[in-house]
């Protein structure tokens, strides 16, 4: 009777399931159509009237041509353009103010809702498996996890090119490079060729066969196991019979049975499957999404929050096929998170966020900033980590990244805060912070000098700052031809404070649009100098005017009333964060579908307090997270 009853339970939930799956797309295609009849109805004709003269297929001023974006208007490529469209007409910046015709509010209004609503055009599409080189910090890291070697091992690699995305080639002068690494990694973690073996050798290799046994078998075994673990994925027999062959070249070059081992443990470190991160190559015959693997989940988890391979937990649950679960996932990110190698999270996405990853090679004027040493920017490094860190463990509110009130410092540090009285010695430590301007992001440091300039403060890139990377608003690039400050008639400008000279330049017709926007934020946060020191004069030696008014009437006359404002805009900052934090951890710009995605993760993050780890858990719990784009394109049919 159980039976029958369980049986009839499962049925009636199955059915009520798929019916719910049938709803969904019914709504998703009802909503789809809904959105591209507005934009045949309404946002056609808007652009036709206001924006082809200029960016249509006569003239494509700025290479934009909105004539071509008509019949996907949901593509990747135009999602940009779509936006800096919505802060030009929103702002009225766009149609130029010298135009004769100009769109009512309402038709800007109905022009901007209408930019918001482009993401229902996308069908459900989790997006490409992003086929990449590990970094040189994740190269470095899985050597040290995978052989117990010194990450330096790798410091001969090239930097990786900030902005340039995930490599996925390899030119013949890294290949040797790899080599090289590869041959010194194994010399550390087996010791040097035909002295005593290290501890580790004797795990890895095992005890050399005796004459009458095998020793090609034993080399397989030996392949099996290592690839195993170096591949992060059970190798296949092919690729272990691939290892077999290098071994039985190392033989046949007359190596001892342990140097032609070691010539096969470096094969597998120069391998594809090693020095890539892949999806499998399961076949998957007209499906053109699926899950990824337990392995691939392990993977891109470990990667993500750790920037190296699974470790021994993960692997094991891979192998058990429970990984892919929802409260296993969660799970294993929170004990990830409380794992000291999760510092990997801040220098991949903290540092890039905050702008604080390239202080040691930023140049500053030595004398007007001679307490620029490697020390001082080394220590703004860690504050903006321990802090980074302090929110992701304590599992705090994502907006305590603007109103927080603690910081981190030591001696080195804590003079730019006035706190060298308090604070002595090289050890950093957590500080409770008494000036309300002080605390969070904006007055930190770091992220205030890789906003300056080498020799002053700039009110300019501070406000894209604020308003690209923290409430993630997309601010249009400065028109071409326009003379920087330093390029202004300086007699005439001598006696100016900073304020006053940028206000000049807000004269200039192409600029003032934008500074209006952007200028009020920097000049908010003024009263720092170039490298985060609180002062009331700027270097003309006039008062420092910190105040301000945002669009929507608010005003602040001071960094703490400035902090308020833009802390109260939680779910901008939440929103900003959650894609950011979303297109990191898949390795990829985010798409159209991602942004209902972006969506409903933000929805549950503001429902539980913008804790972060929530944040991090509904990532890797995410649609996009959890499965890949098989073939090019995907349909509105596809489920």
């Amino acid at each position: 009777m159980k039976t029958l009853c369980w049986i009839i339970l499962t049925s009636l939930a199955t059915a009520l399931a798929g019916r719910a799956a049938m709803t969904d797309a019914a709504e998703a295609e009802a909503r789809r159509k809904e959105v591209r009849q507005t934009f045949l109805k309404d946002i056609v004709p808007f652009l036709q009237a206001n924006c082809y003269e200029c960016h249509g297929n006569k003239k494509r001023k700025a290479g934009v041509d909105f004539s071509r974006m008509i019949n996907r208007p949901e593509a990747a490529d135009y999602r940009r353009v779509w936006q800096l469209a919505l802060t030009s007409v929103r702002d009225h910046e766009m149609p130029p103010r010298e135009a004769d015709k100009q769109p009512t509010e309402a038709e800007r209004k109905r022009f901007a809702d209408w930019i918001g609503t482009i993401k229902f055009l996308s069908v459900q599409d989790p997006g490409a498996f992003v086929i990449r080189r590990l970094t040189k910090a994740e190269y470095a890291n899985t050597l040290r996890d995978l052989l117990g070697v010194d990450p330096a091992v790798a410091a001969e690699l090239p930097e990786d090119v900030a902005g340039a995305g995930y490599m996925n080639t390899l030119s013949p002068l890294q290949t040797e490079q790899f080599l090289g690494v590869a041959q010194a990694a194994l010399d550390q973690a087996l010791g040097p060729v035909g002295g005593k073996p290290t501890k580790l050798a004797k795990t890895l290799l095992g005890e050399p066969p005796s004459p009458r046994s095998d020793a090609r078998e034993a080399a397989r075994k030996v392949a099996r196991s290592f690839a195993g673990r170096a591949f992060r994925r059970p190798p296949t027999e092919e690729e272990v019979e691939v290892l077999v062959k290098v071994f039985d070249l190392g033989r046949e070059s007359q190596l001892a049975y342990p140097e032609a081992l070691r010539l096969m443990l470096k094969a597998v470190l120069v391998s594809p499957q090693f020095l890539f991160i892949t999806p499998a190559q399961e076949a998957v015959a007209d499906q053109p999404i699926v899950p990824l693997d337990d392995y691939q989940l392990a993977s891109r988890l470990s990667y993500f929050l750790w920037a190296t391979m699974p470790d021994a937990e993960l692997l094991s649950l891979a192998a058990s096929g429970k990984l892919h679960e929802p409260a296993v996932l969660r799970a294993q990110a929170k004990r990830m998170l409380a794992d000291k190698r999760s510092r990997a999270l801040f220098d991949g996405f903290g540092a890039q966020w905050l702008g604080v990853g390239g202080l040691q090679q930023k140049t500053f004027d030595t004398a007007k900033f001679p307490q620029m040493t490697p020390a001082l920017r080394a220590a703004m490094y860690e504050e903006a980590r321990l802090f980074f860190e302090s929110i992701v463990r304590e599992n705090r509110s994502v907006v305590n990244f603007v109103n927080g009130d603690y910081t981190f410092l030591n001696g080195t540090l804590a003079p730019l805060y006035g706190l060298e009285k308090q604070v002595k010695g090289p050890e950093m430590r957590r500080v409770q912070l008494a000036d309300a301007n002080r605390g969070g992001i904006l007055g930190m440091p770091g992220v205030l000098a890789g906003t300056s300039m080498p020799e002053r403060t700039s009110a300019v890139k501070r406000g894209v700052w604020v308003l690209e990377q923290v409430l993630g608003q997309h601010v249009p690039p400065a028109p071409a031809n326009v003379p920087t400050l330093e390029k202004q008639d300086q007699q005439k400008v001598a006696s100016m404070t900073l304020r006053q000279r940028t206000e000049l330049h807000r004269t200039n017709p192409a600029c003032a649009n934008c500074h209006k926007l952007l200028d009020p934020i920097g000049f908010g946060l003024e009263n720092f100098d170039a490298i985060g020191r609180w002062r009331d004069r700027d270097d003309s030696g006039g008062a420092i005017d910190a105040a301000g008014e945002l669009p929507g009437g608010k005003r602040f006359a001071t960094p703490k009333e400035l902090k308020a404002i833009i802390a109260g805009r939680q779910d901008d900052l939440a929103r900003n964060l959650t894609e950011k934090l979303l297109a990191y951890a898949l390795c990829r710009e985010l798409e159209g579908y991602d942004q209902l995605i972006a969506d409903q993760l933000a929805e549950t993050l503001a429902r539980d307090g913008y804790r972060m780890q929530t944040l991090i858990s509904e990532v890797v719990t995410s649609y996009p997270f959890l499965n890949r784009r098989v073939q090019t394109t995907v349909t509105a049919n596809a489920k």
